[in-house]
């Protein structure tokens, strides 16, 4: 019997997960989680086969309890809306062993977990597609640095005294930000930065 934890916050699609997969006769859910940190909680007390994790949620994402479950047996599916390649990447560096769409067809999830359980690492192909086109971030270390100071909202001269910077070389900064992010302003370049899944 394969035993399985899922973690999601919409308490409804949680409800509805447990039942489809409780339907399979090799299956049987033995936790359900509303956070990634309850998730990571549940897997160490009933140690699961597999624990299915949707990405945004409360107090711990699940790429955040991913990568805690890591090398802990535990093999981890991601079942997410969310088709960012900077999130596939992470969760792939955290050793996921399934990455899908919450769009793919119900059946599709039993057939991962059996072939995860066989030893295989399914992902969704559109992503795997996105993730070798994609452009690579164009950013150096110290203008991540600068745009995430920036998307914790602080101005210049704030961002200039953490970083030890004058204001005049963070303004340089910001406007090679915008530039390379093809953007017109500070809220453009955090929402592209974020769309594209580079905050890490």
């Amino acid at each position: 019997m394969i035993r399985i934890v899922i973690a999601e916050d919409q308490r409804m699609l949680l409800g509805a997960l447990a039942s489809l997969l409780d339907l399979e006769e090799d299956m049987t859910v033995v936790g359900r989680a509303g956070n990634g940190e309850e998730a990571v909680k549940l897997v160490h007390e009933h140690k699961p086969d597999i624990c299915i994790m949707d990405i945004e949620m409360p107090l711990k994402s699940g790429l955040e309890a991913a990568e805690e479950l890591k090398g802990q047996g535990c093999k981890v599916i991601i079942l997410t809306t969310f088709a960012r390649p900077g999130y596939f990447e992470r969760a792939v560096k955290a050793g996921v062993h399934g990455y899908l769409l919450k769009d793919s067809p119900s059946e599709e999830l039993a057939t991962t977990i059996r072939s995860v359980m066989a030893g295989r690492r399914i992902y969704a192909a559109d992503l795997v597609d996105e993730a070798y086109t994609q452009d690579n971030n164009p950013l150096t270390e110290r203008e991540k640095e600068v745009l995430s100071l920036m998307a914790d909202g602080k101005n210049t001269k704030e961002i200039a005294s953490q970083l030890y910077l004058t204001t005049g070389t963070v303004r340089n900064y910001i406007s090679v930000i915008l530039d390379k992010l093809d953007v017109s302003n500070r809220i453009e370049a955090i929402m592209r930065f974020k769309e594209k899944g580079w905050f890490k």
